[in-house]
């Protein structure tokens, strides 16, 4: 579980994140939804610790990320799989050293016990056959589908994605959705995804953050946020006809 309690985080004398509370759940897909400039990504950012807060706490299972002493740190950061917006693969290594490459980095296990993971997750994410290909014989879906399994080869605890359906077409984005989704549930990991993607929101989303201008301004799930009546959202999520439409008779339903 992860806990954030009024964060605040600015830059230059401007603040970016204005007190934002929330808390995402084990084995929950939980999305951060908002406009270019609302502060999704400065969240994401100081959720990995890449980003520290000017006041506030983020807690991780109870424990506050920056009162980690050293073991701690290194602990947490074996607990955590990210996958980038653009994959962020090796050019120059395989499939397989992609993704055995944090077990190297992170662990002493010998390299039969590596490879048996690696084999493992790749399987999980129906790449079975392609360990020795390089990302650039890959498809984008193919590529996503290996940083995904690069995240998970250290069993994380928690799990974030930065747009993860960037660049891919509708049908492979749906993949995409379904194999985190099963992954977070299969493993009860608890998942954070940044996106624009309104067909993952509504489709995965068991909880949804909506950020406006620094702040929460909605949280709800994908069923909740049909019958919002947060003017904010509803301008934001229903601004195409086709997502009015839907919200039109998931209303009229009721």
């Amino acid at each position: 579980m992860i806990e954030i309690k009024n964060l605040h985080k600015g830059f230059n004398g401007v603040e970016v994140l204005k007190g934002i509370s929330t808390t995402f759940y084990p084995g929950k897909t939980s999305l951060i939804i908002g406009q270019s400039g609302s502060g999704k990504t400065v969240f994401l950012k100081s959720l990995i610790g890449l980003h520290i807060p000017e006041s506030g706490t983020i807690s991780f299972d109870g424990k506050i990320n920056t009162q980690f002493n050293e073991e701690e740190k290194r602990q947490w950061r074996q607990e955590i799989g990210m996958v980038f917006q653009g994959s962020a693969l090796f050019d120059s290594l395989t499939v397989e050293e992609n993704v055995m490459f944090p077990l190297k980095m992170f662990t002493k296990q010998p390299y039969s016990e590596m490879i048996e993971r690696v084999n493992f997750v790749l399987k999980r994410v129906n790449l079975k056959d392609a360990n020795k290909k390089f990302p650039t014989e890959l498809s984008g879906g193919m590529q996503k589908r290996v940083a995904i399994a690069r995240a998970i080869v250290m069993n994380p605890k928690y799990l974030f994605c930065d747009e993860p359906n960037s660049g891919l077409d509708p049908q492979t984005a749906i993949v995409i959705d379904n194999l985190i989704q099963e992954i977070t549930k299969e493993y009860k990991i608890t998942t954070v995804i940044n996106t624009h993607d309104m067909n993952s929101v509504m489709e995965i989303g068991d909880k949804i953050v909506f950020l406006k201008n620094g702040k929460k301004a909605w949280e709800g799930t994908n069923n909740e946020i049909f019958k919002t009546d947060n003017e904010a959202v509803v301008n934001f999520v229903y601004s195409s006809n086709l997502f009015k439409k839907v919200r039109e008779a998931y209303l009229n339903e009721k």
